[in-house]
């Protein structure tokens, strides 16, 4: 079964036989792409463009924004049937470092609560 051309991404195994030079396309497609966000993203902290506490925000977006666009370009995720196992590797995968990172602040933050105060920790070193 393959996809149709709506659901097949860029240079996909399972999308209708494309020419070499369009598989060259989309790849220089999200190359340029991603080169772009990479500018952006070094650029937009030195600017002017945005509000000073609203560029982490913005690099945030840019971020996810360049791994779509590596995971449709590079990686050929797309919607079709043949890769749900591919979506779902991927579902996984961030639940997991989702929890890897949630169950570390979560730890962090627990340990900074419970520790004593300063001067009681060098009291305690005498």
């Amino acid at each position: 079964m393959t996809d149709t051309p709506a659901t097949a991404a860029p240079g996909s195994t399972h999308a209708p036989a494309q020419s070499v030079g369009t598989q060259v396309l989309g790849y220089a497609v999200g190359l340029v792409l991603a080169v772009a966000l990479t500018g952006i993203s070094f650029f937009l902290p030195h600017s002017a463009l945005i509000w000073a506490p609203g560029v982490p925000i913005g690099l945030v977006v840019l971020a996810v924004a360049q791994m779509g666009v590596h995971l449709v370009f590079f990686l050929h995720l797309n919607t079709g049937p043949d890769s749900t196992n591919t979506v779902l590797a991927l579902a996984f995968g961030l639940l997991i470092v989702f929890l890897i990172i949630a169950g570390s602040l979560f730890i962090m933050s627990h340990l900074n609560h419970m520790m004593p105060p300063m001067d009681q920790v060098m009291r305690m070193q005498r």
